[in-house]
């Protein structure tokens, strides 16, 4: 396997910590298992060499190639179901009595191959149920990995992913391919804008958000970064509005928003935090 020297290996977390707040200072060895076999396919000769390359590539190609190969998109269907549970049963009810204009917002930050974002629509059609109709959904799920993102699109899934999805989604919300896979319903799809998005960069939204789920990812970054972000987070959410994020991650002490459960916080306004 190609070596990955210390100089190369301090060139690349120097470049993934500045652009994309991802902290590999513990992982020369994934970095070793994750690019060496790719780069000599490509007839590069050295990390040095290919390295070299990437970062002066000006059409940003390389540098998105390199970072479909670094990043972590380990996810399923109902991960950390006590999220949804909320949603059932606090966020939905605040929402359909709130929002009187019938509109919602929500952004799913970190993608990956889909199963999060599709599993919070499922979960909110099965609250609304024919109600759906009157509702006005904007819906936004982001990752930085663009061959993720092409996967969540197509929405096929092979059985073994579909575990721990009731029987009763399988037949209202997937179609069955055949023996080995099912795919989302075109029409559950189209309720899902899935863009690139790189969360070091500025957040702008034309409406605030009434939820922003941000799962599992903030763990890959230090806490200065992950605090920053989760303070643009805070700018963007309705007030009312919640943020989700991994059980195994924490906001930080002097965030602005409330902390409500583990792993669910909320923007108050100040009349509520009275």
């Amino acid at each position: 396997m190609m070596k990955l020297s210390q100089n190369d290996f301090e060139r690349l977390v120097a470049f993934m910590k500045k652009n994309y707040g991802i902290n590999l200072e513990k992982k020369s060895v994934l970095i070793e298992g994750r690019l060496g076999n790719m780069i000599s396919q490509r007839g590069f000769k050295s990390f040095t060499e290919f390295l070299d390359f990437a970062f002066a590539d000006k059409t940003g190609k390389e540098t998105v190639q390199l970072v479909n190969k670094l990043t972590t998109n380990h996810t399923f269907f109902l991960r950390e179901p006590e999220h949804f549970t909320f949603l059932k049963k606090t966020f939905l009810p605040y929402i359909e009595q709130k929002n009187i204009d019938h509109s919602l917002n929500i952004w799913c930050a970190a993608s990956s191959t889909g199963q999060e974002p599709y599993t919070i629509l499922m979960t909110l059609l099965d609250y609304f149920g024919p109600k759906i109709s009157a509702w006005r959904i904007n819906y936004i799920a982001t990752d930085l990995d663009t061959e993720v993102l092409d996967f969540a699109k197509q929405g096929v899934y092979a059985t073994p992913l579909l575990k721990d999805v009731p029987k009763e989604w399988l037949t209202k919300y997937f179609t069955k391919i055949d023996e080995t896979k099912f795919k989302v319903n075109d029409k559950l799809r189209a309720m899902i804008q899935f863009k690139q998005f790189n969360l070091m960069d500025k957040i702008v939204a034309q409406r605030p958000y009434d939820l922003i789920s941000c799962r599992n990812v903030m763990i890959y970054f230090e806490q200065k970064t992950k605090s920053e972000l989760v303070e643009r987070f805070y700018d963007v959410t309705k007030e009312g509005g919640y943020l989700f994020t991994g059980h195994a991650e924490s906001v930080g002490r002097d965030t602005r928003y409330t902390y409500i459960q583990p792993a669910i916080y909320r923007k108050l306004s100040d009349k509520d935090k009275k």
